[in-house]
């Protein structure tokens, strides 16, 4: 894993804030794994993901929150976000 630079300047895309919406993640959960990410993993030149465990849902469950991130750009842009509970599959 490569070292991981929190990042606190930031814009979404409107793509990202159409699939958060959609998949009911708030932007203040992005900012949390943003700021202080637990992983990070290199996608390809120019894009990382970056992400972190958090509980939610209703019941509380422990998924991981995903937040691609096009750094090439300044202030980088949030391409997409999802979350997962396959966790075994994307925690390295």
């Amino acid at each position: 894993m490569p070292n991981i630079e929190p990042i606190h300047d930031f814009v979404f895309t409107d793509h990202a804030l159409t699939e958060m919406a959609r998949r009911n993640i708030s932007r203040e959960d992005v900012r949390k794994v943003l700021a202080t990410p637990e992983q990070m993993e290199l996608i390809r030149e120019g894009r990382t993901v970056y992400q972190s465990r958090l509980e939610m849902g209703e019941p509380l469950k422990i998924y991981i929150l995903r937040v691609f991130v096009d750094i090439d750009r300044k202030p980088p842009h949030i391409v997409t976000v999802y979350r997962t509970s396959k966790i075994e599959k994307y925690w390295r």
